[in-house]
């Protein structure tokens, strides 16, 4: 998004206060991500995950999709990333995931998209200048199949707490 801060001058914005959140509204969040062997590889072996079904191709082959499934924790580590430009950008803090279900598996070559819904807001009760907003995401293929849906609470600062001189001029 694009705020206007002076004559035919812009600055990108990222991210929302408080009051730029209403229940109801979906953000479809964009680029998309394509996985490769590559990223499903050393991001398994990072987490130290060492289920041959997220790196070895024999065994994976053998088993029950045939072929190596990307790693659930990566997923819902890229879906959550997909949505940090549009919604959490300026958060003060991430509070939690809730309801993570992972519905459908996710293969080397997917390419994989995100949307969410804003839940509900509500001002916090132990900082009252900022406020928290809760969201369902869903990762999606491209294909159409939903392989992830979560919920996930942060924190923004409400814009009467915000100072005047954020260093963004």
């Amino acid at each position: 998004m694009l705020k206007r801060i002076g004559d035919n001058e812009y600055v990108e914005e990222q991210g929302g206060d408080y009051e730029d959140f209403d229940p109801g509204m979906t953000i479809k969040h964009w680029p998309g991500r394509t996985l490769s062997e590559a990223d499903n590889t050393w991001l398994t072996l990072l987490t130290m995950n060492q289920h041959p079904l997220h790196f070895d191709q024999v065994y994976s082959a053998q088993a029950e999709y045939g072929r190596v499934l990307v790693n659930s924790s990566i997923t819902l580590a890229l879906v959550s990333g997909m949505t940090v430009q549009a919604l959490s950008a300026r958060a003060v803090a991430n509070l939690g995931w809730d309801k993570v279900r992972l519905k459908d598996p996710l293969f080397v070559g997917d390419t994989l998209y995100a949307t969410s819904k804003i839940l509900a807001k509500r001002p916090s009760k132990s900082q009252p200048n900022n406020g928290i907003i809760t969201v369902e995401t869903r990762g999606i293929k491209s294909t159409g199949e939903t392989v992830i849906t979560f919920e996930r609470s942060f924190m923004v600062r409400r814009r009467e707490a915000i100072q005047p001189s954020s260093g963004r001029d």
